[in-house]
């Protein structure tokens, strides 16, 4: 009889655990889970923090008892794995609740360890809490039920956000200290802006840019001196992979710090597999090595592993690393990579905003969302995307993400069929809308401009021509625009200077015609990609604005 041993539950053991059962009846399947959980939402955490989630036992989505009832897993919760005798096949196992430790065989065996939270060393920071498991919320949730009257959040990530706001929600006074100067680094700078907003209109106090250097009984304390109350502290600025017994064990380590696996996630002892957050992913766009710590590649690598154990045929998966993520009112998805990321590898790419309602604006209760598509300006291939805002930006940022796993270029948005009603979206949908204008860009009919290249343009004699109404233009434009309303633009063309011309409107559609009527009649105009909107938002617009 086979035997396989799954060092690790969760989503990734727990997957390969119960897909191997339904593929072998016969097979021995022992799951070692070092905490005293082995399946729990642990994307759910943070909101039993805040009180989202009251009972403790709805995060529990199965037991030792539920799973050996159900498919005769042997599960031994509290038990960690210490070290691996690849050549032997053989897991050195210690039962944590009476320190007895055993040796176990195996035929195959799972690493599905996840990763550890980043501590790194700072003076007092052993008074922090991390969130990894169902032990360590229970310890925060203990400690918030205190009602302390401070709490600072270390790291704006997506557990960093996600604390935050249910700190808040607790009635708990919290600040945010991010090194870099922006939360959800998968988000580019200007889209960003947008989350830092909806967290300061909810109270929590952003310390963007700042580093912390030490933490006391009261206070962290920032590099430039600032002392911020803090009763309750939480570190979150990340994790790395669990490679301690894969590394002992003498597997390969990649490139990006993790377990290193093939097609099959086999490692570079073919008996051995490795899941999860542990170990590498292969990025769908270069191909490769990569980091996703996502729950639902988890499960999926876990079944993968399960079938090939079992010889059943599976697909190569690779990713692209897409998510979201709730802040307060907003929701903030994102999929393949970022303008920061595409500029850093020297890829080339063309920046499209735009900023469509959720669903018909004659429908009562549209809601504005904005998106930004990267695309490639050679191929056509579809680099990314990003999105936020209240309702729809899940479903457009999935329909996306289906678009770039089959393969559609980005013109090839306004081709799709989406179910279209008033209360649900528009008759042209904001994905389709993408696809319209990456034809108009890529095609040539129309030429953009980014956020980013106005204020060299401007200095190089550009002129600015902002399009909207006199009262837009009155509620703010870009410093030294000239106003003159579309409406009235053939009329006033005497008015419009002669040289390079940025158009700009609200979000870019009065723009885009604006820039089409201008050029027919001899001019030569360039559209502000995502208008005002995006330009306000971007750093370049932060700053004029603060200036003012």
């Amino acid at each position: 009889m086979k035997r396989i041993v799954i060092i690790g539950g969760v989503a990734g053991g727990m997957s390969a655990a119960t897909r191997m059962r339904r593929l072998d009846a016969s097979a021995e399947i022992i799951v070692l889970e070092k905490s005293g959980h082995v399946s729990y939402a642990n994307c759910g955490l943070p909101y039993f923090v805040g009180g989202v989630i009251e009972n403790e036992n709805d995060l529990l989505l199965q037991t030792p008892e539920s799973l050996h009832a159900r498919f005769r897993l042997d599960v031994r919760v509290r038990s960690e794995a210490l070290t691996i005798d690849s050549a032997r096949k053989i897991v050195l196992v210690k039962d944590l609740n009476s320190s007895v430790e055993y040796e176990l065989n195996y035929d195959k065996l799972v690493l599905s360890p996840g990763a550890s939270p980043i501590v790194p060393p700072i003076p007092g920071i052993d008074r922090a809490f991390t969130l990894r498991t169902v032990e360590d919320v229970e310890l925060i949730v203990g400690a918030v039920d205190a009602q302390p009257k401070s709490a600072v959040v270390i790291g704006g990530g997506f557990i960093g956000v996600e604390i935050a706001e249910n700190l808040i929600h607790r009635g708990i006074s919290t600040s945010l200290i991010e090194a870099t100067h922006q939360v959800l680094a998968p988000l580019d700078p200007e889209m960003a802006s947008f989350v830092h907003a909806e967290m300061i209109e909810n109270k929590v106090n952003l310390f963007l840019g700042s580093e912390v250097t030490s933490v006391t009984e009261s206070d962290v304390i920032l590099s430039d001196g600032t002392s911020i109350p803090a009763q309750l502290v939480v570190m979150a600025i990340g994790v790395r992979p669990d490679t301690k017994l894969a590394k002992a064990a003498g597997l390969e380590i990649g490139v990006r710090g993790g377990i290193q696996v093939n097609n099959f996630h086999q490692t570079s002892n073919l008996d051995i597999y490795a899941i999860g957050d542990a170990a590498e992913k292969t990025d769908a766009l270069d191909g490769l090595a990569m980091l996703v710590p996502l729950a639902n590649l988890a499960n999926r690598h876990g079944r993968v592993v399960a079938d090939h154990i079992a010889g059943v045929h599976t697909r190569d998966v690779s990713t692209f690393g897409t998510a979201i993520v709730k802040v307060f009112g907003l929701t903030i998805a994102t999929t393949g990579w970022n303008e920061k990321r595409l500029a850093a590898t020297g890829r080339k790419f063309l920046a499209i905003h735009s900023h469509p309602n959720s669903h018909a604006g004659y429908y009562p209760g549209a809601k504005q969302m904005s998106i930004k598509l990267l695309v490639d300006p050679m191929t056509q291939e579809i680099l990314g995307a990003q999105a936020v805002g209240t309702d729809g930006v899940d479903k457009r940022i999935d329909v996306i993400a289906t678009a770039m796993r089959g393969g559609l270029t980005a013109p090839e948005l306004a081709d799709i069929e989406l179910a279209y009603a008033p209360p649900f979206g528009s008759a042209k949908d904001p994905v389709n809308m993408l696809g319209y204008i990456s034809e108009n860009l890529l095609s040539g009919l129309v030429k953009s401009v980014q956020w980013s290249d106005v204020e060299q343009a401007v200095a190089s004699g550009t002129v600015l021509l902002d399009v909207r109404s006199s009262a837009e233009f009155a509620g703010g434009s870009i410093l030294g625009a000239i106003n003159i309303n579309i409406d009235e633009l053939r009329e006033r063309t005497a008015e419009v200077p002669r040289g390079d011309l940025i158009v700009l409107c609200q979000v870019g559609q009065r723009g885009h015609s604006a820039t089409l009527l201008l050029n027919e009649m001899g001019f030569k105009a360039r559209n502000l990609d995502g208008g005002y909107r995006t330009w306000r938002n971007s750093p370049a617009g932060q700053s004029q604005l603060q200036v003012r």
